[in-house]
């Protein structure tokens, strides 16, 4: 599944990210956050040449339970997966090797 431009509508449980299948890339963040705007043509370039992995675009906040599961601080905080397990993260990327490195991971 390729880049994802909008955030869930809702978003899972954590029992369904933990039973993803193969790679996936959990993005937390909020649609009026600069540093998630910022990053968005980042996280699309990479994204770009993995097109199997599936991306999760997940809006985060006060009372939004899947962020603190994973220990969401700062946002845009990207989360690889690997069979529902994380491999990798990434918090308010800047490079686009760092981002490209956590994909491979």
């Amino acid at each position: 599944m390729p880049y994802q431009a909008q955030h869930l509508p809702q978003a899972p449980t954590r029992e369904a990210i933990d039973a993803l299948p193969g790679t996936s890339l959990l993005e937390f963040g909020a649609p009026w956050c600069g540093h998630c705007q910022g990053a968005q043509p980042l996280i699309a370039a990479a994204l770009a040449s993995h097109p199997q992995i599936e991306h999760i675009k997940v809006e985060d906040g006060k009372g939004q339970r899947l962020g603190r599961s994973f220990g969401v601080k700062l946002w845009p905080t990207l989360i690889v997966l690997r069979a529902g397990q994380e491999v990798a993260r990434v918090v308010r990327p800047q490079d686009l090797a760092v981002l490209q490195q956590a994909l491979r991971a």
